[in-house]
């Protein structure tokens, strides 16, 4: 019987002292306890070691019986008698056992487990590993970092809940076991207040920055890729209440407000290891990117945010962070960029923003994202955000400040859909110009030229693909209308007429010849499809088509043919829109010589 091997080995070990315990001994004692759990004796086992008599044999060889222990909780129903004396056992074992021992036992079961049973098995260790941390005398800092740092690792690669069903179904139980870590983390936070509040000894500056390591890693995982708006029919939302424990943990222990304004540039351990100072670099930059979307999205914490600074400061201060997120493609993590840049930006007045910011390299960077999540971002929803707050960063920067972006944003989007939209809105700009009182030198006169160099022009002149750049194309056109139109030449506000004979040479008969060319080319195209078409046995003959390297759906002829008229119908537009321009140039021109 595995209780009467028990219980020979502790009536052994009962007349030995201390340290005559020997590695056999330890080994024995193992065995039959693991025999007694896997049995089914636990009751028993229960009683032996809550007997006074064991007390010195528990406590240095009880630690021991954790693997089993645990294997056997997880093996019995939740409601079954054995599986409540197992976590008895547990308990006494906590209570009893050298501090050192079982903390190494505790921390070794939760690296070795996985999969599923990972947040099962941290929830059930929790308990204990407190119990034994706040036991211990030396390298307690240290115990309790490692103990987090080890948590964490074994739970960030489980997937976070991110749907409201999956936030309520909580499959891994990942959501619970994130507060029950907070939880844990409590009387540690309390203790490096108490003694801040004392004193600022070495020991508890350990502890703290222990505590803050946790914080910032939770920040990275989950909160970074958690769903944290709020969410009907969750009463309290897990990751909600998650966020609310972590900024509070850090304001208790005086770091939130330097670390949102720590910009990268906070502490940061020296690593030999370029790639290990790198990745610190990136979790760091990941992590206070987070913390700043809690509190300016979000609004956790903001209570304790002082109300002192502008909003030009504050938009300033997020720049790093807003370009750290809208790097990544992940939705969870892009979204939370684009929300935090359009929380910045709505708390800031239109023309508020001076055009020396344009100085810093955020200022040009997050733009230049945004254009690339507008244009190669999968989910619509995205795009279209993105072009909505790329037009709030115009609108709130003052004339030079817009004039500077737009130069910088044609020379670098490399797409005709942007450039079209941005050329639309330097339109938008001269009619405020010509219409307004105030004099506004840079869209008008020599500055409006210059830039006029940039936007009138086509890229490889009668060469250039008038069905790629189709949008731009369009957006210049209606731009010179508009000039042609709204700016007399006797007054020449705009300059204009001045540069006439160069936007002709360089953009208008470029264009002309250019749109000659395409459309006989494509005419052919559809008269060589057609007879193709009359010559084949079926109308479903159909072809492939290669685009950057990927190969397309196949075509039938019909869709071909659809395809090339759609293209012949915008060289119609652009065509009669130009006959319009040239027209309007002739009359004008015509009047003023009349006049002379």
């Amino acid at each position: 019987m595995a209780v009467d091997e028990l219980q020979a080995i502790i009536q052994r070990c009962q007349i030995l002292e201390e340290a005559d315990f020997k590695g056999e001994d330890f080994n024995l004692f193992q065995v039959a306890g693991q025999k007694c759990l896997e049995d089914g004796y636990a009751a028993q086992l229960l009683e032996v070691i809550q007997n006074e008599k064991n007390k010195v044999i528990i406590k240095n060889m009880g630690w021991n019986l954790i693997s089993p222990l645990v294997r056997c909780i997880f093996m019995y129903k939740q409601e079954d008698d054995k599986r409540e004396h197992c976590l008895r056992i547990l308990d006494q074992l906590a209570q009893l056992c050298n501090p050192k021992e079982l903390f190494l036992g505790l921390l070794e079961q939760i690296e070795q487990t996985s999969g599923e049973q990972v947040c099962q098995t941290v929830m059930l260790l929790l308990q204990p590993l407190q119990t034994v941390l706040l036991k211990l005398q030396n390298k307690k800092a240290y115990s309790v970092g490692l103990s987090l740092a080890m948590i964490m690792n074994q739970l960030t690669p489980l997937p976070v809940p991110y749907t409201k069903q999956q936030i309520q179904e909580d499959k891994l139980g990942l959501c619970q076991c994130c507060n029950a870590v907070v939880d844990f983390a409590k009387p540690f936070v309390n203790e490096v207040v108490k003694n801040m509040e004392k004193s600022s000894e070495y020991n508890d500056m350990e502890l703290k920055e222990e505590l803050i390591k946790f914080c910032m890693q939770s920040l990275k995982y989950p909160l970074l890729a958690a769903q944290l708006e709020h969410l009907e029919g969750i009463e309290e939302h897990p990751f909600r209440h998650f966020a609310t424990e972590i900024t509070d943990i850090l304001w208790n222990v005086g770091e939130l407000i330097p670390l949102v304004f720590a910009h990268h540039k906070g502490k940061s351990p020296h690593w030999e290891n370029q790639e290990f100072a790198d990745m610190e670099r990136k979790n760091s930059a990941d992590s206070l990117a987070c913390l700043s979307y809690l509190m300016f999205v979000q609004h956790f914490g903001v209570e304790f945010f002082p109300v002192v600074f502008s909003p030009s400061y504050l938009l300033l201060c997020n720049m790093t962070h807003i370009e750290v997120l809208l790097k990544r493609t992940e939705e969870s993590v892009l979204s939370k960029g684009l929300d935090l840049f359009e929380s910045c930006l709505l708390r800031m007045e239109d023309n508020s923003l001076l055009h020396h910011y344009l100085e810093l390299r955020g200022f040009i960077n997050v733009p230049q994202d945004l254009v690339k999540i507008m244009t190669l971002c999968p989910m619509e929803h995205m795009r279209k955000k993105s072009l909505n707050i790329l037009q709030l960063f115009i609108d709130k920067f003052d004339v030079e400040g817009k004039y500077t972006l737009f130069r910088c944003l044609l020379k670098t989007s490399n797409h005709a859909g942007v450039e079209g939209y941005i050329i639309k809105n330097i339109k938008d700009q001269i009619h405020l110009a010509l219409t307004k009182e105030y004099d506004n030198i840079w869209f008008t006169g020599h500055h409006l030229i210059s830039l006029l160099d940039l936007v009138i022009s086509l890229p490889e002149g009668a060469e250039t693909d008038l069905l790629q750049n189709s949008d731009r194309i369009m957006a210049s056109l209606n731009l010179l209308r508009y000039l042609v139109i709204k700016d007399c030449e006797s007054d020449n506000q705009t300059g204009v007429w001045t540069t006439l004979g160069k936007i002709e040479q360089n953009f208008l008969k470029p264009l002309r010849v250019g749109l000659n060319m395409s459309k006989a080319h494509y005419e052919a195209e559809i008269k060589n499809k057609k007879e193709n078409r009359k010559e084949a046995h079926s109308s479903n003959t159909v072809c492939s088509v290669t685009v950057s390297g990927e190969k397309m759906p196949a075509m039938t002829t019909g869709m071909q043919l659809q395809v090339l008229h759609s293209a012949l119908f915008t060289f119609d537009l652009i065509e009669s829109v130009l006959a319009r321009v040239e027209e309007l140039i002739e009359v004008k021109t015509k009047a003023v010589m009349d006049e002379n």
